[in-house]
């Protein structure tokens, strides 16, 4: 049995996430990936793999931790989102494995925020609906470059446009918050007014959202593993530098040479 109740709080805890144990983790991975599905002493290899990477995901909850959910909840919910990547994780898709679970474990909390905040409560299975359609939603707009009809996202998901008008429906009964509700807690409790801006600037990103995953594309696997664990891992350079096994220098090297062909790209776009 995995214990995932409390994440680890510590420097060392961290590190023993990114940097100790690394290059055990990666082999055990590879190991699990290159056994067929029936193989005998694959339950247990695939629970060595579990836990040689459930610090990481530990350490992914712990940047969603005061936001009125329980740590160890958080960490239960990174610990189904690593169980999830090892479980659809394909060595053969090119895609290194830390690179897969990083996003795969993200998802799996931000959903864990977005099932807890239901007003009125809906069949899960309108839930799960409203989940399709939203990651359909952005999916699609990356491809045709526009926003999605109901058609569109109906012969996507490959459901009808009555099915798809019902999901959009029940995503009325998402939870409105109070602006007065407590965001933190001890003497840095706050109310969620407090932290809402004026104007969001994202909205002047939109078309280069959508341009960013072609551009990404044109990277090298290396090049897409540094911007990973950088922006969607929140790692420093040098926590990046023990994984990718160069020196912290080089990383800051590999990550200018990586943007300035993105902006590159997506100049051109």
């Amino acid at each position: 049995m995995i214990t995932t109740t409390t994440a680890p709080t510590t420097t060392h805890a961290r590190r023993g996430a990114l940097h100790g144990d690394e290059s055990r983790a990666g082999e055990l991975i590879a190991s699990l990936a290159a056994l067929p599905p029936d193989h005998p002493g694959r339950p247990a290899l695939r629970e060595q793999v579990i836990e040689a990477w459930l610090p990481l995901a530990n350490h992914l909850a712990l940047r969603y931790s005061g936001r009125g959910e329980p740590t160890g909840d958080l960490a239960q919910t990174a610990a189904l989102g690593l169980i999830k990547a090892v479980d659809r994780f394909h060595a053969s898709r090119g895609v290194d494995f830390a690179g897969f679970a990083i996003p795969t474990i993200l998802g799996e909390i931000k959903r864990h925020f977005r099932d807890r905040t239901w007003n009125i409560r809906v069949p899960r299975r309108l839930q799960e609906l409203r989940l399709r359609i939203s990651e359909a939603n952005g999916a699609l707009a990356q491809t045709l470059n526009r926003a999605p009809t109901v058609a569109d996202i109906a012969a996507h998901l490959d459901l009808t446009e009555e099915e798809v008008l019902e999901g959009l429906e029940g995503a009325r009964a998402y939870h409105a918050v109070s602006l007065s509700t407590p965001v933190g807690d001890g003497a840095s409790a706050t109310e969620l007014a407090d932290t809402l801006g004026a104007e969001d600037g994202e909205y002047e990103l939109a078309e280069l959202r959508v341009a960013l995953g072609p551009a990404l594309a044109t990277l090298d696997e290396r090049e897409q593993k540094i911007l990973t664990l950088r922006f969607y891992g929140n790692l420093t350079q040098s926590e990046i530098a023990a994984q990718v096994g160069v020196s912290q220098m080089h990383v800051s090297r590999l990550l200018a040479r990586a943007l300035t062909k993105l902006r590159g790209q997506l100049s051109e776009a």
